[in-house]
This record gives structure tokens, sequence and C-alpha cells, in this order.
């Protein structure tokens, strides 16, 4: 079976729909990390008139989710339902193929290690 990871990249005021939401659908884990970043507008907010000429990094999360990859398009279309607001900072996600995936305390392998 083939693993997908989803690298999801959101401002810091939705995450607990996210969460919620992921969860009603049967994701088993994820790992969260508070990061900084910005995309190509540098950090400009979107009620800014002037756009930075230096990148200002924003507070964001990362949320890191490793699935089956037949349940990618439904997971990515539950997190542009729920990240949605059409505005600047709604969001990115990024999906990569994993190759294995080893649970140390088994050594189970592939999805009976997730």
């Amino acid at each position: 079976m083939n693993l997908s990871k989803i690298e999801i990249i959101i401002g810091m005021s939705k995450f607990s729909d996210l969460k919620s939401a992921l969860s009603k659908i049967g994701v088993r884990g994820m790992t969260v990390m508070q990061v900084l970043g910005c995309g190509v507008e540098k950090g400009t907010y979107e009620f800014e008139i002037e756009t930075n000429e230096e990148m200002e990094l924003l507070p964001k999360q990362q949320i890191n989710i490793v699935v089956e990859t037949e349940k990618v398009d439904e997971i990515i279309e539950l997190v542009k339902q729920e990240m949605y607001t059409g505005h600047i900072g709604d969001g990115k996600i990024f999906v990569y193929d994993i190759t294995n995936v080893v649970r140390i305390r088994t050594g189970d392998e592939g999805v009976d290690a997730l």
C-alpha cells in the first residue's frame, strides 16, 4: 500500500476546527509544530497598503499527517473547506510520497506502523 505525507501550513487561529474535522474523517495521528514563515507576499497582511520589501515571518502552524495515498484527495478537500477564507494567509498544502514507515517499538512497517 502506498503512503503519502500531507504537510499543511496554516495560521494559528483555525487549528482546533481543522483537528476536529480531521478526527471525524478518521485521521489517526498528526504532528503539529509552531513555525514562522511567509509566502510570496513576504508576510504582508492583506489590509496593508504597501508590500514589504523585506520578508516578515509570521506565526504559523505546520501539521504533518501520513496516510494511505488513496485518502489524500479527501483530506485535501477537507482542509481546503475548513481553512478557506479567501484572504491572504489561508495556508498551503504540500504532498510527498513516503517510501516506508517503521514503528520502532514493534518493528511494524508500512500502514501497520501508522
